[in-house]
């Protein structure tokens, strides 16, 4: 009799739980359908008459396709949430295309009615892709019209990357409670020039996972549809006004209101504890002990359900609330002493064990990690562009505590220099030897190559007026470099700062010219392998104590192949100083040197500086300025005052109409780098012989530009200098030295 008691309990019991079971698994009205396909349709959502809460609720079943396919209104639906009050589904993508005549060969807008659901500004982007693109999203905002939309331009597809900045595609954020949306695309160029990679503009709303990739420019390879998502809700009343009328308030038993995300109307959320429909049966409690995930006991065994919640127990000779996020179980006094022993011989082994180890590794570690520090800092790279040419005899490899001592631990009183790529120390080796020792920041793999770079082409100059590397250390994490002792600051410095520009006459202004001209006519003519520099300006050019300059920064610069005249390359250098010509076609010249030399030219002149916002829009490119100067015949009025005087007129006039020369818009109409070098040259035979015809003595004045310079120049510096150029040359490796002669 017992038993049989025992045995109807136990029936009873498993009758209750499937019947609960039912009731949390149940999503649809009584007598409806509860899927299509493999979606779930939970009410208030349903599919066929009087299983939805109202038509805005509709869904239709289309079971003609395979799998069922359930639609709103027209777009196909993925997925309803009753917890997030969310609808997932496919969006078409509006279009429009051209030929490579630029003639419009499809053209696709779309349109989503939504009645009063809205847009999820928290799931949704609004995207658009193409490289002369512009999209429009409109909308409404409750009654309110709302209309925003974003550009994408792109010149060729070397300039697009995975990133939707703008570059290829355009990317905002979806405004908040916007619904009934329509979605236009257009071409403002009819994409001429560029239907190779690209022939058509796409606009859509897809949600925040999408990620745009460059391999969207040529299609969606057959996709004509992308995943967004909609925020819905029920009523049209705040929760407040809503559960005054209890005859039509949706939240059943175990659930409460809450306020529609969008403004319009509630939706209704389960108590915590609980699970289910809310709209249709209430929500039923959940046995948290049944899932590890849903409870925060620290054994799952001491896991007791109660009515919407759970409690956690300890087992024997522990107390506590036994949670994770709680005190936990805590042995009795007789454990802890047992557990503290036992800590305490696992503690002395694991420390022995661990010392042991330790000084196992630490030899093979120290061996190791000079190896892979030269690796690191591009060691390797730089072997196989220099074909394996530095030994110890034409380099100088300096120790890490060599370097450490000649800067007294790099000490904050032995810094000249600070920049965006690393601080320059002014360093003493033995002998007094002065020399200049930057410290890179952590560099980035992606930036070896550049410093690589610097390093083969200063390899390959043998000039006094550049500025010489003498040596590395590639023993640490961070690369060192080491470069003569240049710091009387940059010729930026000395035109700029008030102070210093009076101590610069214009005779040594023009001798500072013709020495930085005759550096660049060297990488262009006389080097074994042409050198384009690709950042002359100002503060690449230093000073030592007798204004001798001293050209630096060549991170920039490329080595020419004899037979090219131009290289493809990523535009790269400094506003101002920039050819226009380089920036339009990025077919990168000797010309493109020229044109940077000729706004350092009107730097000379003017004393100002090559781009400044603070001044008038018509007067912010020194370069432009300069020119409209000199076409209203107006040069004087900019020239810096303290130059000009009664014998050096004409000559000022003559270098301002090289350096016009030198501006001109298409490079083949500047003169060459040896031109102007002789040119400036020739201006100083006049001003140190006035007897000298240069016209007429062409060829003697020819010889004596080629004749070999003089070396009388020496190593300088001062601790103030803030402002180094040695903080623009961005590579670290072996140096191969350098001679004094041209």
């Amino acid at each position: 009799m017992r038993l049989y008691q025992m045995l109807l309990q136990f029936m009873l019991a498993g009758v209750i739980l499937a019947s609960t079971a039912t009731l949390i698994t149940a999503q649809a009205r009584p007598g409806c359908r509860d899927l299509c396909g493999e979606v779930s349709v939970p009410f208030p959502f349903g599919i066929g008459e009087g299983c939805y809460l109202n038509r805005s609720f509709e869904i239709k079943c289309n079971d003609s396709s395979h799998p069922a396919q359930p639609l709103f209104g027209n777009v196909d639906v993925k997925n309803i949430s009753v917890r997030k009050g969310e609808m997932r589904f496919l969006k078409l993508i509006a279009e429009d295309c051209y030929n490579e005549a630029g003639l419009q060969v499809q053209r696709k807008q779309t349109s989503l009615r939504l009645g009063k659901f809205t847009i999820s500004d928290t799931q949704n982007k609004f995207m658009a892709i193409g490289c002369d693109t512009y999209a429009t999203i409109q909308g409404y905002q409750g009654e309110d019209r709302y209309t925003t939309g974003c550009m994408s331009i792109c010149d060729s597809q070397k300039n697009v990357n995975d990133s939707c900045s703008g570059v290829g595609c355009c990317q905002i954020p979806i405004p908040k409670g916007l619904g009934n949306i329509t979605l236009a695309v257009s071409s403002y160029d009819n994409h001429k020039n560029i239907t190779g990679f690209n022939n058509c503009s796409y606009a859509f709303v897809v949600e925040n996972q999408f990620n745009f990739s460059s391999k969207y420019l040529k299609g969606f390879q057959g996709e004509t549809k992308l995943p967004m998502v909609l925020d819905w809700a029920v009523g049209d009343e705040s929760c407040e006004l809503a559960e005054q009328n209890s005859s039509t308030f949706l939240c059943k038993a175990n659930s409460t209101c809450d306020g529609s995300y969008n403004g319009r109307g509630y939706r209704c959320k389960c108590f915590k504890g609980y699970e289910g429909n809310p709209y249709l049966h209430g929500c039923q409690d959940i046995n948290e002990c049944n899932s590890p995930s849903q409870n925060e006991c620290e054994k799952p065994e001491y896991c007791v359900n109660t009515i919407g919640n759970y409690t956690c127990k300890c087992g024997k000779g522990y107390h506590g609330d036994g949670r994770k996020d709680g005190t936990g179980c805590i042995p009795n006094q007789t454990q802890l002493v047992e557990i503290a022993i036992g800590i305490t011989i696992c503690i002395v082994a694991v420390v022995s064990g661990s010392a042991w180890l330790h000084l196992l590794r630490k030899k093979r570690k120290l061996v190791k990690l000079k190896e892979q520090f030269f690796r690191q800092n591009g060691g390797l790279m730089l072997q196989q562009l220099t074909g394996g040419e530095a030994s110890s005899e034409t380099a100088r490899i300096f120790t890490a505590e060599e370097l450490q001592k000649a800067t007294n631990n790099y000490d904050e009183s032995r810094i000249v220099g600070r920049g965006g790529y690393g601080t320059v120390y002014k360093g003493i080796l033995e002998g007094n030897n002065m020399v200049a020792i930057k410290k890179s920041k952590i560099v980035e793999q992606s930036q070896i190559e550049q410093f690589i770079n610097e390093v083969v082409v200063l390899s390959k100059i043998n000039h006094r007026n550049v500025v010489k590397l003498l040596g590395c250390c590639l023993e640490e994490e961070v690369p060192l470099l080491v470069y003569e002792f240049v710091t009387n600051g940059t010729l930026f410095d000395h035109i700029h700062d008030k102070g210093r520009a009076a101590t610069i006459p214009w005779e040594t202004r023009l001798r500072i010219a013709a020495e930085t001209a005759g550096v660049l006519s060297y990488l262009h003519s006389a080097a074994s392998i042409p050198i384009i520099h690709r950042d002359v300006k100002t503060t690449n050019i230093l000073l030592d104590d007798n204004y001798t300059a001293k050209v630096s920064d060549f991170g920039a610069s490329r080595l020419v192949p004899v037979d090219q005249t131009q290289l493809s390359t990523m535009v790269q250098g400094t506003l101002g100083y920039l050819d226009p010509e380089y920036l339009h076609t990025s077919q990168l010249t000797e010309k493109s040197d020229v044109y940077s030399f000729g706004v350092v030219l009107v730097e000379l002149l003017t004393g100002r500086k090559a781009l400044a916002f603070d001044r008038p829009e018509e007067e912010r490119s020194l370069a432009k300025y300069f020119l409209s100067s000199l076409r209203r015949d107006r040069l004087f009025d900019i020239l810096e005052s303290r130059l000009v005087d009664e014998e050096n007129r004409d000559q000022i006039m003559e270098v301002a109409k090289l350096a016009m020369r030198c501006l001109e818009v298409k490079g083949e109409e500047r003169p060459s780098m040896k031109e102007v070098a002789m040119e400036l040259e020739g201006l100083r035979l006049t001003e140190k012989h006035p007897w000298v015809n240069v016209e007429s003595n062409s060829e003697e004045t020819e010889y004596l530009l080629n004749g070999k310079p003089s070396s009388s120049y020496s190593y300088s510096g001062s601790s103030n200098n803030t402002s180094s150029g040695y903080d623009s040359i961005r590579s670290y490796v072996v140096i191969l030295p350098l001679d004094n002669g041209r």
